[in-house]
């Protein structure tokens, strides 16, 4: 008798394990998709600011159209592979958006009429606060990546999360040339070569 009473307090003990480890991963689920949302919802703000920053610097009508269409092209780039939730496509797009941005405002130096412009300069704040809050948040969402993969990854989570489903997350990277310092000199200098 002794014997089936191990045996079946034994298996209480293991599912009872398997639940707060299934419990856990579905937590970690959505706390990576949680952090996405919140990256989302910010993405969604730049997309909206960006074309009235276009329109604004149309305005000057010598202003370097060539950079307009790079940031127009970049957005539309970033707008698909947010909704996609293409990560790897996303950290692509958002560098070549970055460097866009980048480009605008070291060029924007050579005109001085546009960045006396009032407008100009409140978009140019909430981009750069956007911009700020999406490093934020795309520090949090890696971190709730790499949470979430250590513990699909764990011996014995690992069972279970097999069991169940639960897979790999992808980090948000971008490419190396991204990582290595802006060469800000060749940038005020490309912008005041357009003047």
């Amino acid at each position: 008798m002794s014997t089936a009473i191990i045996f079946w307090t034994l298996v209480v003990i293991l599912l009872i394990y398997g639940v707060v480890i299934y419990n856990a991963l579905v937590q970690l689920k959505h706390n990576v998709s949680k952090a996405w949302s919140n990256i989302d919802v910010l993405l969604k703000q730049r997309h909206d600011e960006l074309p009235k920053l276009v329109e604004a610097c149309r305005q000057y009508k010598q202003f370097e159209q060539d950079t307009l269409q790079k940031v127009t092209e970049a957005r539309a780039r970033v707008q698909a592979a947010s909704q996609a939730q293409d990560i790897p496509a996303l950290g692509l797009a958002e560098s070549a958006l970055r460097a866009g941005l980048g480009q605008i405002f070291a060029v924007v130096e050579a005109y001085p009429e546009l960045r006396a412009n009032e407008q100009f300069n409140q978009l140019m704040a909430r981009i750069t606060g956007l911009e700020e809050a999406i490093a934020d948040r795309r520090e949090f969402y890696n971190e709730s990546v790499n949470v979430h993969n250590v513990r699909v990854e764990q011996f014995p989570d690992n069972f279970v999360a097999r069991l169940f489903g639960f897979a790999l997350r992808p980090l948000l990277s971008f490419p190396a040339s991204d990582l290595k310092d802006v060469d800000v000199k060749a940038l005020f200098a490309g912008g005041n070569a357009q003047a």
